[in-house]
């Protein structure tokens, strides 16, 4: 089975599970398969799967994670001053590196919204189901949702970093408070945390809370910058870390924080 075949068989076999994707017609072009194989992974109710499944899922998503290209955080510069500390603007989902932080929300499970643009969506579109039926398993565990602040780690799975460390942030509606600061502040420490009690020896930490989350994108740099500075001072930790920024607003941002 080819790459291609990988595919229009892992859609077959997605749509055998009911769902508002079950009849759809599988599209003759290549971008509208990758489509509606993601948009079937993002409803995806978790369930166990036999060991062929998995074979084919993991062999296909590891070769488009290949395809799509890897970056090495060994390639990545320092900043000026601390050779732990790396800006790069870019998708985290290439970085091979220790880890990389996905904003969650509070379900744990990824972002259920077909195609949703989100970092969530994304990473869990990229590492695969069992991400999504990890994640199942630890809430069904832990029996309510996960409240802000806190960190939990999982295998990456087809992604080529080595963990996926999840933390949901606060959702600023109205005023920003300190209540949302402290939150924030305790997002990022809580997953520098658990990465260094699992040998993590580096680290790609997004802009937690500043999309959908409505957090303003300046005070969630600055908090962000101090939080890992001060974690760093603390520890006197060489993990690597590296804030990773997507959009130019954020970059301009945390350039003239970290190199002002």
């Amino acid at each position: 089975m080819n790459h291609d075949e990988q595919r229009i068989w892992l859609i077959q076999e997605l749509q055998k599970e009911d769902s508002q994707l079950s009849n759809y017609p599988i599209p003759k072009d290549k971008q509208g398969q990758k489509d509606l194989l993601r948009g079937l992974m993002n409803i995806w109710i978790p369930k166990d799967y036999d060991d062929e499944f998995w074979k084919i899922h993991d062999d296909y998503l590891s070769e488009e994670n290949r395809l799509a290209g890897i970056v090495n955080v060994q390639s990545l510069p320092p900043i000026k001053g601390d050779d732990r500390i790396i800006l790069w603007q870019g998708d985290m989902t290439t970085l091979k590196i220790g880890a990389i932080v996905n904003p969650a929300n509070s379900g744990l499970t990824g972002c259920w919204q077909i195609l949703h643009s989100c970092a969530d969506n994304i990473i869990h579109s990229k590492a695969g189901l069992g991400l999504r039926y990890k994640c199942n398993c630890i809430m069904e565990k832990q029996g309510h949702p996960e409240p802000a602040g806190q960190a939990k780690i999982t295998p990456a799975y087809n992604l080529p970093c080595d963990y996926v460390i999840h933390t949901v942030g606060p959702i600023v509606q109205g005023p920003l408070t300190k209540k949302h600061e402290q939150l924030l502040a305790s997002c990022y420490k809580s997953c520098l945390d658990i990465a260094e009690e699992n040998g993590v020896k580096s680290i790609a930490l997004c802009c937690i809370s500043t999309g959908v989350f409505m957090f303003p994108n300046q005070r969630a740099a600055e908090i962000a910058v101090e939080t890992v500075k001060n974690w760093l001072d603390e520890t006197g930790s060489e993990m690597k870390i590296v804030f990773n920024v997507f959009k130019d607003i954020d970059f301009e941002i945390y350039e003239k924080l970290l190199n002002g």
